[in-house]
Parts: structure tokens; sequence; C-alpha cells
């Protein structure tokens, strides 16, 4: 480093106040600690400028980029900021979207103004593809074309808005449809109120004919909810395959983002079944008596590895009683509970735990979350609202599951209670009855223990389903858990595959082809190699016809799509079970 000239110490001399020899001694500590300052807020400007979360650049109107920051260069699908330091030619054939028109436009503001706040544009990626981004362009004082930028991406916004538009547009059609409908049927009751008999005879046939389309609806609905879930199962089950390899950084980020869309998939098609199925009043509660243990265990097990990716701890607290309930529907608001905590919970735990009042019981789910404002704790419930959601990227589902809790707990009698503080978490709790009789049936699904030691490894299943792409799905998901895997399609193929060797259990659809019942095919095996083969129902049928079924048959049930936890869950357990005995 060159050393400062007489001139130039003089200057800093006057500066610091520094007149005599002897002052300069005194004060060179001082002077020291300045130059130490100076170089620490230097050092915290290059941290901010290189780990922040928008793009920064600075641009000179004669040359084009000098520098750039990593954040810019992410947005831009470029690994290094070195990469986007452009010249200005280059600035318009790769960068703008609008070319040079654009960067002249820009130069031309910039030559009569101090800056360009909230300047909306597109830029080109390296890939080819444009997003849309929000700049706003300072023009340093005293700098000859000097430009400090910075760069936020609002791609999402943008889709956000033309979504809106869209639905807005859509919506707007459909009003002004049914304006004319109904400003059409005026006209006709005002013209025919003389044949009132004829008109009432009419209004039946149209009511009867409603009454048959909403039937028609109904079955066309879970139809069609069957044949969506079969496919979904099979991306599930896929996916979660390849989440549990090494993979190279892009990829796990592209598998973590399918992973995420189809889980949102699956929420909503669930909530659309269920809301469907509520308001239709083609759901009625299954009341019996189950042990506690029963009903929070396998929650607790299944959401063990929901909070551990959160980055959060679950805790568990159940005591040894019986409730008098219905089983798959409280475990529906508990599920809904307990995903709700996860979900909006960015640090901290989540709490499972049990208050006896009474006759009664309250079921709680404790989080350190956002928590809820007071005057919005009575909109929590109501269908397609989510509170505290500012961006599309952060929804999720569209708003049901409360709604759907309300609607189970109005069903089965059972109050719900909210409490919250903003910043400090919620309280969500549900009251159930104690039973006062024993135990007569078993749950719907085993209660899963969390054990040392994983049986999977080395253990030999059947996977007996129609379809071959979930087949090809759950065998692979099986295989990286270290299970050897055995596939068919029906009960000869199974016969065939097994080759007179019994599986240790066996994972069977319960609508298989033919009106064959995955259930017939195990009964059929059992008795085929004299054992009694544990196994696990799988379907996408979510009728009460077919949980009551399986559950007199004493077999656990998985609804499609399977998560895999739950799989991994109830079938270890299964396993663990048939050892100990």
């Amino acid at each position: 480093m060159p050393k400062p000239s007489d001139q130039q110490r003089q200057a800093l001399t006057e500066l610091l106040g520094l007149g005599s020899h002897s002052v300069r001694k005194s004060h060179y500590p001082e002077l020291l600690a300045r130059l130490e300052d100076l170089e620490t807020e230097r050092n915290r400007y290059k941290w901010l400028f290189e780990h922040a979360v928008h793009g920064i650049f600075q641009a000179s109107l004669q040359e084009g980029l000098r520098s750039a920051n990593p954040a810019l260069a992410r947005m831009l699908g470029y690994d290094d900021p070195h990469e986007v330091l452009w010249s200005l030619t280059d600035l318009a054939n790769y960068l703008f979207v609008g070319g040079r028109e654009e960067l002249q436009h820009i130069r031309q503001v910039l030559e009569h103004a101090p800056g360009l706040f909230g300047y909306e544009t597109q830029l080109r990626r390296k890939d080819g593809s444009a997003i849309d981004v929000l700049m706003n362009l300072l023009l340093k004082p005293g700098e000859d074309g000097l430009i400090e930028g910075f760069v936020a991406d609002i791609t999402e916004r943008k889709l956000a808005q033309q979504r809106l538009q869209l639905l807005n547009e859509e919506l707007e059609l459909r009003v002004k449809a049914r304006t004319v409908e109904l400003q059409e049927a005026n006209r006709n009751l005002l013209q025919q109120i003389v044949e009132r008999k004829r008109i009432e005879q009419e209004l039946r046939e149209a009511r009867d004919a409603a009454q048959a389309a909403n039937h028609s609806k109904d079955k066309y609905l879970a139809t069609a909810s069957h044949d969506l879930l079969q496919p979904l199962n099979a991306a599930r089950l896929l996916i979660s395959t390849l989440r549990e390899r090494s993979l190279p950084a892009a990829e796990h980020n592209l598998v973590e983002r399918s992973h995420q869309a189809l889980e949102g998939a699956e929420d909503l098609l669930t909530d659309l079944l269920d809301i469907s199925k509520l308001d239709q009043a083609a759901i009625k509660p299954d009341v019996d008596v189950y042990r506690l243990q029963d009903l929070l265990a396998p929650l607790a097990s299944e959401f063990q590895s929901v909070a551990a990716a959160e980055g959060l701890r679950l805790r568990t607290r159940i005591p040894d009683y019986t409730i008098s309930t219905d089983f798959r529907l409280l475990t529906r608001i508990l599920r809904n509970f307990l995903s709700n905590a996860c979900r909006y919970t960015e640090h901290g735990r989540v709490l499972l735990g049990v208050r006896k009042r009474g006759d009664f019981l309250d079921l709680q789910v404790w989080d350190t979350g956002r928590g809820i404002s007071e005057d919005q704790l009575g909109n929590i419930f109501l269908e397609f609202n989510q509170l505290n959601v500012g961006r599309a990227a952060e929804r999720r589902g569209v708003g049901l599951g409360l709604a759907i809790v309300e609607r189970i707990a109005h069903m089965l009698g059972y109050p719900v209670e909210v409490r919250s503080q903003p910043g400090r978490g919620s309280v969500f709790s549900i009251r159930v009855p104690l039973a006062v009789r024993g135990m007569s049936a078993p749950p719907v699904v085993s209660s899963v223990q969390p054990l040392v030691g994983d049986p999977l490894p080395g253990r030999r299943l059947l996977v007996l389903d129609n379809e071959l792409s979930i087949l090809h799905s759950m065998a692979a998901l099986l295989e990286q858990w270290g299970c050897v895997v055995v596939t068919a399609i029906d009960q000869d193929a199974a016969v065939q595959a097994l080759e007179g060797q019994a599986p240790d259990l066996i994972l069977a659809d319960f609508h298989l082809d033919h009106d064959v019942q995955g259930c017939d095919v195990v009964a059929y095996l059992r008795e085929h190699f004299s054992a009694p083969i544990p196994a696990v129902m799988i379907t996408a049928d979510r009728s009460d016809q077919c949980r009551r079924e399986l559950q007199r048959m004493g077999m656990p049930l998985l609804n499609k799509p399977v998560k895999p936890g739950k799989l991994r869950a109830v079938v270890s357990q299964m396993l663990r079970d048939t050892t100990l005995l």
C-alpha cells in the first residue's frame, strides 16, 4: 500500500483535529480505532450486499453493470454474480425483455430525475424465460452516471393478479348470466300466475329433476374422486421415494416442490370431498368406545416427522382414559389442529395434550406460532378463509380445514374452543365425553408405538393392487426402506408370485378388478398358507360402508393417497407385533 503524501497526512491531521507531533501521538490509538470502525462498517455493508434477499447492483450509464450481488444472479438463473456484469449492449440483448428501447427510456428518465422508483418490467433469465420484477434505481449524486439498483421478483404477485382478474371476469359473467335467468323467471311467473296449478306441477317436476341431478352429481363426485386419488397416490409414493434418496441440491429442490404441490392437491381434494359429504349429510357418526392411546398415538407418530421437517419439537401427553366418540371423525379434527400448528409455527414446539374436565376430556393442541388477534378469532372457521396470508406463495389449500372441523364438531355435539395471543401462540381444544362402558371394538387404525429398531429391512411384503402405476410406486418406496417386495394385480398372480412362501405382511387395495375385494384375497392367502398373515387395506373409497366392513374384519385401513410416514408407522408396528407373537 503506498505511503500517504505530506499533503494527505496534513489533511487527515486537520480532519481528525491533530495539530502537533505530541497531539498525533496521543490521538494515534483513536485514529486506529476509527479506522477499525470504518473497516467494520465496510465489512457489514459488504455482508448485507452479499446476503440480501433482493437483487442489488451498481451500474454506469456509460459502461453497464459494475457489480451485482448473489441474489440478483440467482434471480436470473446464474451461479456467479460475475456472469451478469454485462455491458450496455449486453444489457439490451440479454437482460431487458424490452431491449434497446426500454434501456433508452430508463436513461432518459435518469437524465432528468434523481431516480426511478417502483418501475415494473421484465428481465430475461439465463434459460430464456422472463420474470416480472420491481426496480428502484438511484442516481448517485456527485458520480458521473453511477446508479444503485434494487430488484425484487414479483412474478408470483403478477400471476396472482392475473388469476384474480380472471376469476373476477368469470364471476361477472356468471352474475350476468344468472341475472338474465332470474329476470326471465320473474317474467314467466308474472305471465303465468293464473296457471298456478300447472306451475306448481312443473315446480314439483323440476324439484324431482334437481334431486335426481344432485344424486347423480354426488355419485359422479365419488367416482371422479376415486379416479383422481389413484394417480395422485402413485405420484405421492414416487415423490416420497425420491425425497429419501441422496440427490444433488437442484434435483432435491425440484422434488421438494413437487412434494409440496402434490400435498396441496391432496389436501384440497380431501377437503372438497369432506365438505361435500358434510353438506349433503352423507356422513353419520359411528360412536363407540376407544382408548385415548389408540386415538392419539398414531397422530403423534404421524406428525413427528412433519414437525421435524419444520424445525419444531412435537411433545405428547396421553393419559390412560377411554372415550366415547367416532374414531375417524375425531381423528380428522385433531389432524387438522396438528397440521395447522405445524404449518403456522415458525419455531418452537407443538404440544398434543389432554386435560380432564369432570366427565369430559379436553383434547388440546398447543403451539408457539404467530397467533391470532382477538378480532379475527370469529373468522377462522369460515369457508375459504386463511388469516395472515399475504402472498399467494404462502397459501396452501383454499381454507376449508377449520370449516370442516366446525361441521364435524357440530355433528358430534362437541364444543371447540380457541385461545390465542399474537406473537405467542394458540391452543385449539375439543371437549369429548369420557366412556361410561367398556370397549367393544378396536380402532380403525392400529395403535402405533415408537419402539427401538427398524423392523422393515429384509421383510417380505406382498403389494396387491390393480393399478400398475401404484404397484411400481409402492414397490420403489418399500424397497428403499429395505423390504423385499412382491407385486400382483389379482389373486392368481399373487399365488404365482409368492412361489409357495407366505409373505410377512400384505398391503392390499380394497377394490380390485372384476368386483373382487382385497380382503377376500387376503382371506384366501391366509387359508392357502395356513397362517394368520397380517394385512393392511389401502383404498380411495372413503365411504362409511367400506370403513365399517374393514373395522368388522379387524384390518387397519389407510386411505389413498397414502402418507408415507403413516404407512411406515403402521407397517412397522404390525411387523413388530407379529415378531412379538
